[in-house]
């Protein structure tokens, strides 16, 4: 049984000083990880995962997750390298297929089936592999050598088979579980489920009988990789308090009404109770899915606090 990790993410784009002291608090909670998304309007993720590395002592940086569409392979590979010894070898590389419609329309991009997009992902890791793995660019060498550039390393060599940084890859869809079973070394649930009938990006999040055959299906993809693939969730939002039904039966009202009470409770992707109730809750949902890294929005990171001291 693996320790729990606990990671948390930016969903604005704060000022420096803001910045710093909210990657600082979360050190002092027991945080492990500072994540960025990669959403039109959000963060920058490369810039500011840097700026959340220098604030701290030891808190890892990841991206959770880039969507793969937006980036061309070898442009990528510079900045995770890049980042990666900037940071002294702390970055967690998150990649996923993408999945709000409207952010491709915004920046002029074509919005392809999911699997032209699971294959992109795969075929984005795969070439990420051997450009870390090197040389990547040596018909270029001798171009680069003449204005005084090399060809950097990452610092980590625990993923992408021993030549790159650690690689997390999200989702729920059959198609990049399956890649995720293949190359990952953290595989990411989100939980989202998208609405049939409604528009790209219309979601509700998975219930514990859906959760359990997602991670079923993966863990019989896994094989011989299972122990040592890291299992992460990430939470949608943390209710703390001595209600739990109320707070359900409310959130059901105001923001999942597709959903009841009884499934909001009992799914993984939500954390409700006080906080001995949500640490036990974390301690069952790691026996009964192999859950150990878990990760939250930014706005339950004070909630989730408490919690991670008691499960420490």
């Amino acid at each position: 049984m693996r320790d729990f990790r606990f990671g948390f993410n930016f969903l604005d784009v704060p000022e420096r000083d803001e910045l710093v002291a909210r990657c600082r608090r979360a050190e002092s909670l027991g945080y492990d990880t500072v994540l960025m998304p990669d959403h039109l309007g959000g963060p920058a993720p490369f810039p500011a995962l840097v700026a959340a590395a220098e604030a701290t002592e030891r808190l890892r940086v990841g991206t959770l997750v880039l969507n793969v569409c937006f980036w061309n392979p070898h442009l990528l590979a510079r900045e995770v390298v890049t980042v990666d010894r900037l940071t002294g070898g702390r970055l967690e590389l998150g990649l996923g297929a993408g999945h709000m419609k409207w952010e491709f329309d915004a920046a002029g991009l074509p919005w392809e089936p999911f699997g032209a997009r699971a294959e992109r992902l795969e075929r984005t890791v795969e070439e990420l592999g051997r450009l870390f793995a090197g040389p990547g660019y040596a018909e270029l060498k001798a171009k680069a050598e003449a204005f005084g550039l090399t060809e950097p390393k990452p610092v980590q060599r625990s993923g992408f088979d021993g030549s790159g940084p650690p690689l997390l890859i999200g989702g729920t869809g059959e198609r990049v579980l399956r890649v995720a079973a293949r190359h990952a070394d953290i595989i990411a649930y989100g939980g989202a489920v998208q609405l049939p009938g409604r528009p790209p990006g219309t979601f509700r999040i998975a219930t514990a009988a859906e959760t359990d055959e997602r991670v079923a299906f993966v863990r019989g993809l896994l094989g011989e990789r299972a122990d040592r693939v890291e299992s992460s969730v990430l939470v949608q939002a943390v209710v703390v308090t001595d209600d739990r039904r109320g707070a359900a039966e409310r959130f059901s009202a105001e923001k999942l009404p597709m959903m009841t009470a009884d499934e909001l409770l009992d799914s993984p992707f939500l954390l409700i109770g006080t906080h001995e109730q949500i640490a036990e809750q974390l301690v069952e949902r790691r026996e009964r899915y192999g859950f150990s890294y878990i990760t939250v929005h930014g706005p339950s990171m004070e909630a989730l606090g408490p919690v991670i001291e008691r499960l420490r």
